[in-house]
């Protein structure tokens, strides 16, 4: 079936102001305006009142959070507090309550209009073991484009990390298992819907073998890397007190810097490492809501663009967010460097970086922009609800003003969001049921 999305209000992409042509799963046609399309339409959706983006990418996340939104134990609380109050929850995780609060997350960025997502996974106990598979039953439920980042901390209190015993994995346990979903879940091929990636936690939580051995691993399998790095000062000290030196020199001694990785947070840098981290291309997940948050610091958006790092932004987890909505994030980046840039930044700098900047960090390049040849990930926004009224520009309107729901959805030419409504999931048992797991878990 070829569907026409016809004659939008605004879009972003070049000369397609009369819209975009998908066919199964790919763009095949933009049309300009007053055009038609050159081939026979099955389908025609009057996008005259909708504002047209590529889906939105998110490139870090934690889903299991969402059962911990606004947790009173960890209220008011910098980063190390604010994980040492929330580890020992995170333990209590069940199986069940997993798969709930993957399938909130993922839902909740849908209607934001994000049709991919990088989640970064590093709870494994006795009875979440399994936690990717979990996660990669999930996305194909739902029908979302997925990166499952398969995440370690071997690093306890006891050995001068932060997490607790019960949250920490061994060597072996880590590599064997990562190996194991890499084989058995990851597709490097265009279009892909479900990725791997490997991902140790943080210089405070994993040893350096374990940061080393998945670099070894992730060049062997030809998957990404991926970690928390630099986003407060206290990890600073902490890396300087444990391996005498600075985060990225240890990131670049554990064989990390190159420009398969890409980084959460990236608040602390110098002017030379950000300058290093340019010349190899590394991408970099900016958080605004986590960091404002936790107080961590602000990322330097456009410096490092400037020094060729894939910038991309990322909801972060819902403990420190405290929400999974991709719109209202890029409002958020946009305010928080219009601080530190002034008007130079615009909001078409902040569509950049939430949707190929997005799609670069992650190493897509059939993602990320409206294109011919590219995956069908569309999503459509109306702007008839109250904070719209008066709005001249509409697509600087989505940010400025605040979009926080798409009305329409594509993921792979699929229509999972229609009318402002999830098309295949009962959202409502979903939130019931989530509010009752997170009773029970705290």
């Amino acid at each position: 079936m070829r569907i026409w999305i016809k004659n939008p209000l605004a879009i972003y992409a070049e000369n397609a102001k009369g819209g975009v042509v998908i066919q199964d799963d790919k763009i095949i046609e933009l049309v300009s305006t007053d055009q038609k399309p050159t081939l026979a339409i099955d389908h025609v959706i009057d996008a005259t009142q909708h504002v047209v983006l590529p889906g939105l990418i998110n490139t870090h996340h934690h889903y299991y959070q969402t059962l911990f939104r606004a947790y009173r134990k960890s209220l008011n609380l910098e980063l190390f507090p604010w994980l040492k109050a929330l580890y020992k929850a995170w333990a209590k995780l069940t199986p069940e309550s997993f798969v709930s609060a993957c399938k909130i997350a993922q839902c909740e960025l849908l209607l934001s209009g994000c049709t991919t997502s990088a989640d970064h996974h590093y709870i494994f106990t006795p009875t979440l073991k399994n936690a990717i598979d979990i996660q990669a039953k999930v996305a194909q439920e739902l029908q979302c484009r997925a990166i499952i980042l398969r995440g370690s901390m071997d690093l306890s209190e006891k050995d001068g990390g932060l997490p607790p015993d019960e949250v920490v994995q061994t060597l072996d346990e880590i590599l064997s298992d990562s190996e194991r979903v890499i084989n058995r879940y990851h597709d490097p091929n265009p279009g892909s819907l479900l990725q791997i990636a490997l991902a140790p936690c943080s210089p405070f939580s994993v040893t350096k073998e374990v940061m080393v051995e998945s670099a070894k691993l992730a060049k062997k399998m030809h998957v990404r890397l991926h970690t928390h790095l630099s986003e407060t000062e206290d990890e600073n000290k902490f890396c300087l007190k444990k391996y005498g030196m600075r985060p990225l020199d240890y990131l670049e001694e554990c064989g990390w810097l190159h420009d398969q990785t890409w980084l959460a947070h990236a608040i602390h840098y110098t002017d030379e490492e950000l300058v290093r981290l340019g010349e190899h291309h590394v991408g970099m997940s900016h958080c605004p809501s986590s960091n404002m948050i936790l107080a961590s610091g602000m990322f330097r958006g456009i410096d490092a663009e400037n020094r060729g790092c894939r910038v991309s932004i990322a909801v972060d987890g819902s403990s420190s967010n405290d929400h999974s909505n991709m719109m209202l994030e890029l409002r958020q980046a946009f305010l928080l460097q219009r601080l530190q840039y002034g008007s130079k930044l615009s909001a078409m700098d902040i569509f950049r970086w939430g949707t190929k900047g997005g799609a670069d960090a992650l190493g897509r390049s059939d993602i990320g922009s409206l294109a011919i040849g590219k995956q069908a990930d569309i999503a459509l926004f109306r702007l008839n609800e109250i904070q719209f009224a008066g709005a001249n520009e509409p697509l600087t309107a989505l940010i400025n003003c605040g979009a926080r729901r798409a009305d329409r959805v594509f993921v792979a030419g699929k229509e999972l969001v229609k009318d402002g409504q999830l098309t295949h999931v009962d959202l409502d048992r979903l939130i019931f049921d989530q509010n009752q797991f997170a009773k029970a878990l705290t």
